[in-house]
């Protein structure tokens, strides 16, 4: 690798890939660095994308798409479900082969890729953030760069050695687990399931995220205050959701960790630095996914990176053009969002049955149609959609 770069992004998952991938597409010189050996692997998420926000960075290929969503149902703890209709909007990836195909866009494009490049300190010029340490084959090298952008995920380093407060409270985290399964046995291969209720995921919900007719991630989230209360892990949950539904699948992987979902604004940039995807807690409040929301801030971490770096001003104030960027995209949303999903966990039980009764069996429902009953009943939610609605978020 050179000894100077533009820009070094650190971390190669979608944010990191994308950033470096735009940056070197604005003519910028671009390292991208990744401390596994392997770009993609360990798969750590779920895998659900909605297509339509994809399609804005990249086309979909059938080599890293396992399944197309047309449709997703949403169980009661009872075990009725509302079926929502969505043709094609969602995707069920091959995250190994789809995180290795937006690196390999990132070369093409002209950005460098060095994989088991573990980081281990960031370079200063006085207050100002000039590039990164590197421990690659063997030996130590300093990276020079006009700017760093941090996409080293949910423990980023990169961020808390340039004094950004980065840490979650543990209120602020969901603790999930998850099961690769085969021999699931699915009735329905092309639909998401979602399970909601405290009997199944006390403060937050289990999923089906079929890759077939018999392969699928079945997963969940609970909330830490569960886990303290009645010393119940996710995993214990999640055993007792698959003895429910799926008694004779056959468990062939497992990940289990912490999603920040606190929708907070923080400051994710400083002089020579911006920090993009899990390491800025980017993913969605209500759902946790968060694939291409650090997709989206990988792209404006770039656009922002090539303006500051013409115009020959690397300042903090220069690079914060990105916080305002992304609040005005993206982050703007979290806090109506994070209002509803506190909102909804708090619902009892007897309310998704009663949700349930009432909706099941009606052909073509939206999510809008489940929100519009909804409020029927619990009319506090009104404001916080209504701000969503504003924004273009239906």
């Amino acid at each position: 690798m050179n000894s100077a770069y533009d820009v070094v992004v650190v971390g190669a998952g979608p944010g990191g890939s994308t950033a470096a991938r735009f940056a070197a597409d604005a003519g910028l010189s671009v390292l991208l660095l990744e401390k596994r050996q392997e770009i993609g692997a360990p798969v750590r998420c779920a895998e659900g994308v909605g297509t339509q926000t994809l399609r804005r960075f990249i086309e979909p290929e059938p080599r890293w798409v396992a399944q197309v969503i047309n449709r997703c149902r949403l169980v009661a703890p009872n075990g009725k479900y509302v079926e929502i209709t969505a043709p094609g909007e969602g995707l069920i990836l091959e995250r190994k082969l789809f995180d290795r195909r937006l690196a390999e866009l990132a070369a093409e494009t002209g950005a460098q890729v060095r994989v088991k490049a573990r980081v281990t300190d960031v370079l200063r010029d006085g207050d100002q953030i000039a590039g990164v340490r590197v421990k690659y084959q063997g030996s130590s090298h300093d990276v020079r760069a006009k700017v760093v952008i941090a996409a080293d995920g949910v423990e980023s380093q990169i961020a808390r050695w340039a004094g950004l407060n980065t840490l979650s409270r543990l209120v602020d985290m969901d603790v999930a687990a998850q099961y690769l399964v085969s021999d699931a046995r699915l009735d329905a291969p092309d639909c998401c399931t979602f399970y909601i209720g405290t009997v199944y995921a006390p403060g937050g919900y289990g999923w089906v995220f079929p890759k077939g007719p018999n392969l699928a991630n079945i997963g969940l989230g609970i909330s830490p205050k569960h886990t303290t209360r009645h010393r119940e892990t996710a995993l214990d949950c999640l055993n007792r959701l698959m003895a429910r539904f799926f008694p004779n699948a056959s468990i062939v992987a497992t990940v289990v960790g912490g999603i920040p979902i606190d929708g907070k604004p923080r400051p994710i940039s400083a002089n020579g630095l911006m920090v993009i995807g899990d390491a800025a807690h980017q993913a969605d409040p209500m759902t946790g996914g968060g694939i291409t929301n650090a997709m989206i801030a990988g792209q404006l971490a770039a656009q922002v990176a090539a303006s500051a770096i013409r115009q020959g001003d690397l300042s903090g104030e220069m690079l914060r053009q990105y916080d305002e960027r992304w609040q005005k995209e993206v982050g703007r949303a979290f806090k109506p969002i994070l209002s509803i999903r506190d909102q909804v966990m708090e619902f009892e039980d007897s309310f998704f049955d009663e949700l349930a009764e009432m909706l099941h069996g009606r052909a073509r429902l939206t999510l809008v149609d489940v929100f519009r009953m909804a409020i029927r009943t619990r009319p506090r939610l009104l404001w916080d959609l209504g701000q969503l609605v504003a924004m273009g978020w239906f």
